[in-house]
């Protein structure tokens, strides 16, 4: 199997991963802040030791302010809804932006009446940051972006928006999902007040994994209530973090395969891991762009490893089956949990077949790829 479906969740994981996922759960899988004894300590240590070095590894110097989720979607529910909303608040956004910033909003939209815009981010090669600086209101109170679009790979010059945030005193809440162990971040240096990332994509952790970071000049409201190994006298929720936003019992298991795929994440190297990414990504849409009827759409200069594309008359989905079906390649059809991306790029009716590459895809992979592609146009057109 030629797994291409990176950008959903990374395929495969690291031996470490699963190596630090069994020896939990077979040396030491206790509640870690539940208990004195000893796999309790020991549990506890290295849920720790994992927010010290993703605050490390993120430029985040408030490791305890690390709050482990079960998803990116998740992190980025708890940020949104758990943010202290005013009626008549306003939030700035993008039209790339995936289901799991666009329904909290909307939800809160309806519920508490904030007001919503989502920059059209057209499909220049250029962040027109002007513009989006001037959609600023004086009741904006919130920016989110996609660090990197699941779409198209069009990654968003975080740093320069962190600068009008932070000039103008708004929240700014990045979400990661496409780019955390892809491509550097450093919270502080690029002023993000909340980053929500999974740890089963680019840190090649296992699923069930999420994290938000939440920076000290935010406050947020737990969207869940309930136990959190102390202050158990009180009827309120600890204002403590991490046991604020942490209501039962963390994923240890999981925790444990993520630190370790950071491991690996580190030992590779961004640099090479990026270059890597690149290379098969530029290889993959020159190879594609010479096949009559297929489209490709993204950033034709420095984008993630991300490529949708169609093909002139085939149902995106009918190709996504022929691949898997006839040639063992796994990739992704649809719209991808981003509709306003597609009405972005002009493929609201037609939905995209998405390619995307990881660490451990090879160029021969990619070539075999484009081949098939080259067959499955061949078979319809002649």
């Amino acid at each position: 199997m030629i797994y291409l479906d990176q950008a959903a969740t990374s395929f495969p994981k690291p031996p470490e991963v699963v190596q630090a996922m069994t020896e939990c759960m077979t040396e030491y899988a206790a509640n870690p802040g539940r208990g004195g004894h000893a796999l309790s300590k020991r549990a506890d240590n290295m849920i720790v030791q994992a927010r010290e070095q993703l605050a490390d590894f993120f430029g985040f110097d408030q490791p305890e302010r690390v709050c482990f989720t079960a998803n990116a979607t998740g992190a980025l529910n708890q940020a949104i809804k758990g943010f202290s909303f005013n009626e008549g608040d306003h939030v700035l956004t993008t039209s790339y932006e995936h289901n799991s910033v666009r329904r909290p909003l909307e939800y809160m939209k309806k519920t508490s009446g904030i007001e919503v815009d989502y920059i059209n981010l057209e499909t220049t090669e250029e962040f027109d940051v002007e513009a989006f600086c001037n959609a600023v209101r004086p009741s904006t109170k919130m920016i989110i972006v996609s660090h990197g679009s699941n779409l198209t790979g069009k990654i968003i010059p975080i740093d320069e928006i962190g600068k009008i945030a932070r000039e103008q005193g708004i929240t700014f809440l990045v979400d990661a999902s496409q780019t955390a162990g892809i491509i550097p971040i450093h919270m502080e240096q690029m002023s993000v007040d909340l980053l929500a990332f999974p740890g089963h994509k680019g840190l090649l952790g296992p699923q069930g994994t999420g994290v938000l970071m939440v920076s000290k000049a935010v406050e947020l409201n737990p969207i869940y209530h309930g136990g959190t190994g102390s202050s158990s006298e009180l009827v309120d929720q600890p204002l403590k973090y991490p046991e604020r936003l942490e209501s039962g019992t963390v994923n240890t298991p999981g925790i444990a395969g993520l630190l370790a795929g950071l491991h690996a994440v580190k030992k590779m190297g961004l640099h090479k891991i990026r270059m890597h990414e690149l290379h098969l990504t530029e290889h993959l849409i020159n190879g594609l762009k010479e096949i009559n009827y297929v489209k490709v759409y993204g950033p034709n200069k420095e984008r993630l490893g991300v490529i949708p594309f169609t093909i002139e008359g085939i149902d995106a989905q009918e190709i996504a089956i022929i691949l898997d079906q006839h040639y063992e390649i796994a990739v992704r059809a649809g719209l991808h949990c981003t509709p306003l991306g597609h009405e972005t790029i002009g493929t609201s009716t037609t939905g995209a077949v998405r390619l995307s590459v990881g660490p451990y895809n090879t160029i021969d992979e990619i070539n075999k790829t484009i081949q098939a592609v080259e067959e499955i146009v061949e078979g319809y057109f002649g």
